[in-house]
C-alpha cells in the first residue's frame, strides 16, 4: 500500500481515456485549517490522476521558503518544471507545471502589470505519447484592468498556433461575462466553468481551462473530495480531452 507521503501516480494508457489536465490553485500547499501540508496536496493530486497538473501559488524555495514543487515532485515522481514570478534569494514563489511526459521545451512569459503583485505565464511543450500540447498555465491578476491587460499578451502567443494549445489557471475572471472571458473565446472554445472557490462554499468560477481545438475537449468538471476540501481553499479543476484520431 502506497503511504500518503509516497503518492505516485503510474503511468497513462492514452487509448483508453484520452488524456486528462488539471489545474489547481494550491494556495501555498496552506490547507483551509492554516496547516502547511504539502503531502496533503500531493494526495490530492493522486486522487485526480492527471498527466498534467497547472499548479498556481506554488512555493519554489529559497533561504526563507520551503520548495514545495520539490516536495510535490518527490512524492509524485511527476517531471516538475517551475515558473516563478517572485525570484529573489529569499524566497521563490509562482506557477508550476506537473507532468508525467517529457517536456520538449519551456518559455516563461512576465504579466507583471505596473506597481501590482508580479504575474507570469509558464508556456511549456509537453510531449503527451507521441503528440505534442502546448501548455500555458497562468495566474492572472485581481484588477480588471490588469487582467485585460495580462490576457492581450498572452493571446498574442496564439496568433498562428502550430500546436494545439491548452490554456488554463487560476483566471481570476469573478464576472461570467467579463471582458477578460470574452476575449478568450476569439481563441479558444468556451468550455464550462464551474464554480471552484472558496471550497467552504464555492461562488465563483475563478478557475478555468481552454483549449484549441475544441473539438478535443470531452469533459470539465470540480473534483471535490473531502481531501481537497481542506487541501487548498479553490478545488482542482479537470478536463478530459480525447486522443487524436
Amino acid at each position: 500500500m502506497t503511504s500518503m507521503h509516497e503518492v505516485r501516480i503510474e503511468p497513462p494508457s492514452l487509448s483508453s481515456r484520452g488524456l486528462r489536465i488539471a489545474t489547481y490553485n494550491v494556495h501555498g500547499a496552506v490547507g483551509v485549517d492554516g496547516k502547511l501540508a504539502p503531502e496533503r496536496i500531493a494526495a490530492v493530486l493522486a486522487e485526480i490522476d492527471a498527466d498534467i497538473f497547472a499548479l498556481q501559488e506554488v512555493p519554489l524555495g529559497g533561504s526563507a521558503a520551503p520548495n514545495v514543487l520539490a516536495a510535490l515532485q518527490r512524492m509524485t515522481g511527476l517531471h516538475a518544471v517551475a515558473g516563478p514570478t517572485l525570484d529573489t534569494p529569499a524566497r521563490r514563489y509562482g506557477n508550476a507545471v506537473l507532468t508525467r511526459f517529457p517536456v520538449r521545451a519551456v518559455r516563461t512569459l512576465d504579466l507583471s502589470f505596473r506597481s501590482r503583485e508580479p504575474r507570469g505565464a509558464l508556456d511549456a511543450d509537453i510531449d503527451c505519447a507521441g503528440e505534442t500540447w502546448r501548455v500555458v498555465a497562468t495566474h492572472l491578476g485581481l484588477a480588471s484592468s490588469e487582467r485585460r491587460a495580462q490576457v492581450e499578451q498572452v493571446l498574442q502567443r496564439f496568433d498562428t498556433p502550430e500546436l494545439p494549445v491548452i490554456l488554463l489557471g487560476d483566471l481570476n475572471e469573478w464576472f461570467v461575462y467579463g471582458r477578460t472571458l470574452r476575449r478568450l473565446v476569439s481563441h479558444f472554445y468556451r468550455a464550462r466553468s464551474p464554480k471552484t472557490f472558496p471550497t467552504r462554499y464555492p461562488l465563483f468560477a475563478l478557475d478555468r481551462i481552454w483549449v484549441h481545438p475544441g473539438e478535443r475537449l470531452m469533459k470539465v468538471e470540480v473534483h471535490k473530495s473531502a481531501l481537497a476540501r481542506v487541501a487548498s481553499d479553490h478545488y482542482p479543476l479537470i478536463a478530459h480531452l480525447s486522443a487524436r484520431a
